[in-house]
């Protein structure tokens, strides 16, 4: 976040929430910034610790404490990377596939982050140390388009795109078996598999997220379908999770696919194509696309059409 420091403000009217008056005050903080704060007691409504739901009154002197910045943990590497678009603000990257966004699950090294810190001459820090510009990810056996943030302003407007369903991203898979519609729209929730932590699944409304997926065959094989999937929400393997539902996983998906597949894949045929959004700064509307990885291609060149 760009400011630290001590900010006092006297509220006029009364607010059903602090959370809410503080994010109408301070617009720089994000909603998982500002959670943290209260639950570190760096909010006080007339001297006294306050939490997040506290009701605000008319006159109500409400304080926040907006500790620094911390310095990047994760260290620099000279990892080439395919940077499709770069200004002061943005940057959009075609990762490749392999390549896990950013640290975690013992990831330290030879992510995406750590690629950018030594590409990149700047980066947002909204997201923490760990997550610097990560604006919003894709799974690591997955290949393609993201945008990065290179400071807090581009990251506030660019993660208001996401949320708002402007920044739209389209994604080409290969699927096993033929698909009988020729488009569509899959509307589900998901959340864990509670058969297994490490998945993700279609569950019930209460214990999941509301996931909607448009689909749209691009070709037919014999024995496979080349699909686009444009997403409305972004769930973890939305993708994945709604091919398998379809009873059409993704080709190569080592979570979600079948045991057994023909060729010689290192993960899913995935490819994030074409992202469309709005710029942070000037306000132009903007679109990126990137071509099929080559073993992607290689293996419909194998396939037979329909």
């Amino acid at each position: 976040m760009s400011e630290s420091g001590e900010f006092a403000f006297v509220a006029e009217a009364p607010s059903a929430r602090a959370d809410v008056f503080l994010s109408g005050n301070m617009p720089q903080l994000t909603r998982s910034a500002l959670k943290k704060i209260f639950e570190s007691g760096g909010v006080t409504i007339n001297g006294k610790a306050a939490k997040a739901s506290q009701s605000v009154k008319s006159g109500d002197e409400v304080k926040i404490i907006v500790s620094p910045a911390q310095e990047y943990s994760v260290k620099a590497e000279n990892i080439p990377l395919d940077i499709v678009y770069q200004d002061a603000d943005i940057a959009v990257i075609n990762k490749p596939q392999g390549m896990t966004v950013h640290m975690g699950n013992g990831n330290k090294e030879g992510t995406l982050v750590n690629a950018l810190l030594y590409n990149l001459d700047s980066l947002s820090g909204i997201n923490g140390v760990i997550r610097p510009g990560i604006v919003h990810r894709i799974d690591k056996d997955t290949s393609g388009l993201l945008v990065v943030a290179k400071n807090d302003a581009a990251h506030l407007s660019l993660s208001q795109q996401i949320a708002e369903k402007t920044c739209r991203r389209t994604y080409l898979a290969l699927l096993e078996g033929v698909l009988k519609q020729d488009s569509g729209t899959v509307t589900t929730y998901i959340g864990r598999d509670p058969k297994d932590r490490l998945k993700m699944a279609v569950v019930p409304a209460d214990k999941g997220k509301l996931a909607i997926t448009d689909f749209c065959v691009e070709k037919r094989y014999q024995g496979y379908t080349l699909c686009r999937f444009d997403l409305h929400t972004g769930r973890t393997h939305q993708i994945r999770v709604h091919a398998k539902y379809m009873g059409h996983p993704v080709v190569g998906d080592p979570v979600y696919g079948i045991k057994k597949q023909k060729f010689s894949l290192e993960g899913q045929l995935l490819h994030a194509a074409r992202l469309e959004l709005t710029h942070p700064k000037t306000g132009e509307r903007m679109v990126f696309t990137a071509p099929l990885p080559d073993y992607f291609t290689a293996v419909l060149n194998k396939l037979r059409p329909q």
